[in-house]
């Protein structure tokens, strides 16, 4: 296992043509000389022109490092944050560390920052929760979102060693099943946003707690005999978190087993009556937060829009789905007639929906590519019941997709993990609720 802590790279935009920014303090470019002040690259062929505010240019060069000193920060305009999720924006960054700017064969280049591992995790705990959150939910976090990325780094060491995989899909003439895991980035460790792991730089840090909670937990990971946990999180399970198996690979990981987000341990759903899946879970459980005034301290300003995570609802017209759907799938499905889920996970979540239309039928899967085919952007979650309304089933005019919850749903619930810091839980014991088995272990 890792035993000292690293240096990541960590790509904050990618694919991109141009970029503005601002080098605040005194900067060095890599063979060229000092720098600071506004700046802009752009990709030329290739390669890259760097260019300063007086309009100055270096390159054309395959990439650049800017290095900053202690306590320097550059900023990046227009960063784009929830990508593809529903609350998708731009807005300008700050960052601390060094600057790498990267050609791509295509014409583009990546944006990457190079960091330490625990200067990067006072930005992640920041950005995935408010730093105004209870203490004993950013040492949670930070040994969480720690052991997700050791992981990681693990496993780009040595991936012929360990299972799993960057996602995958199984496709035939009436099946579609696709896994998103963690990307295999080519240019940078880690991406920042929710695909990988919310890190939005300086820009989020707002209070010294979220340091402390660093600190605190400096190189504790959750480990599973000689292996760091590839932990996992999203942000309200629920009532009951998810298997690993539901959202990617059907490797199961012994520490990422549905448990119940509650004081009491309910049992897990019964596909069979789906009227009544969440209902015992309804009242008791830690992610029912309706509190506002908690909600404010641990959730960003942009999660606080979603007021409906815990249960929702999302209604559709026959047509706009279907126009939903082709846009999605690219399959033509004629008038839809039925979606029909056939495999559902312990949280009540979908493995499998059949999509039945008047020229074609097909099943999708995993949970997140069924999220994908049904929204513009993403559904909260796979964990719904359908509703059908008007026109009878030959022809239905609206689907009512009943829901709960919001992301996969499996290993930390974020806002269950909040209840349970708020009611004077620990860290350790948040952490022993979520990933049952699993140790802490100090590396580093």
């Amino acid at each position: 296992m890792i035993d000292k802590e690293p240096r990541i790279t960590v790509g904050i935009m990618d694919r991109q043509t141009r970029i503005e920014g601002r080098l605040h303090g005194a900067f060095s470019v890599e063979g060229a000389g000092p720098a600071t002040g506004g700046f802009s690259a752009r990709a030329a062929g290739g390669r890259l022109v760097l260019s300063d505010a007086a309009g100055r240019q270096t390159g054309p060069s395959p990439g650049f490092r800017i290095e900053g000193g202690p306590g320097e920060v550059f900023e990046l305009f227009g960063v784009t944050i929830g990508s593809e999720f529903h609350w998708e924006r731009t807005e300008n960054q700050t960052f601390g560390g060094d600057l790498l700017l990267r050609a791509r064969q295509d014409g583009t280049f990546a944006v990457v920052n190079e960091i330490p591992l625990e200067e990067y995790l006072e930005s992640v705990i920041s950005s995935e929760m408010s730093a105004s959150a209870p203490p004993e939910l950013l040492k949670s976090h930070a040994i969480l979102s720690r052991s997700w990325l050791l992981a990681a780094l693990q496993k780009r060491q040595a991936p012929q060693e360990r299972p799993g995989g960057t996602g995958g899909m199984i496709e035939s003439e009436r099946e579609v099943v696709r896994w998103y895991d963690r990307e295999e980035h080519d240019l940078f460790d880690v991406c920042a946003d929710d695909h990988c792991q919310r890190y939005h730089g300086a820009t989020r840090i707002t209070s010294p707690e979220a340091g402390r909670a660093v600190r605190e937990t400096r190189g504790v990971a959750l480990t599973w005999g000689d292996e760091v946990c590839d932990a996992r999180y999203s942000k309200a399970c629920g009532g009951r978190t998810e298997v690993f198996e539901t959202a990617w690979d059907d490797a199961p990981r012994p520490y990422l087993t549905s448990v119940a987000d509650a004081p009491v341990p309910y049992a897990p759903a019964a596909s069979g009556d789906e009227a009544a899946i969440w209902r015992p879970w309804a009242e008791d459980a830690y992610c029912n937060m309706k509190d506002k005034a908690i909600l404010e301290k641990i959730l960003p300003a942009f999660d606080r829009e979603t007021e409906s995570f815990f249960r929702w609802t999302v209604e559709y017209s026959r047509r706009e789905l279907e126009e939903i759907l082709y846009e999605k799938s690219g399959f033509d499905f004629g008038a839809l007639l039925e979606l029909e889920p056939l495999d559902r996970g312990p949280s009540g979540r979908i493995r499998r929906l059949r999509v039945v239309g008047s020229k074609m039928s097909m099943i999708v899967g995993k949970e997140l590519e069924i999220r994908r085919w049904l929204s513009r952007r993403h559904l909260y979650s796979s964990a719904f019941v359908v509703r059908i309304a008007g026109g009878g089933k030959a022809a239905p005019e609206r689907f009512i997709l009943d829901g709960a919850g919001w992301g996969h749903g499996v290993g930390l619930c974020q806002i269950g993990a909040a209840a349970m810091a708020s009611r004077g839980m620990s860290a350790s014991r948040i952490m022993g609720h979520y990933f049952p088995g699993a140790a802490l272990t100090r590396l580093y």
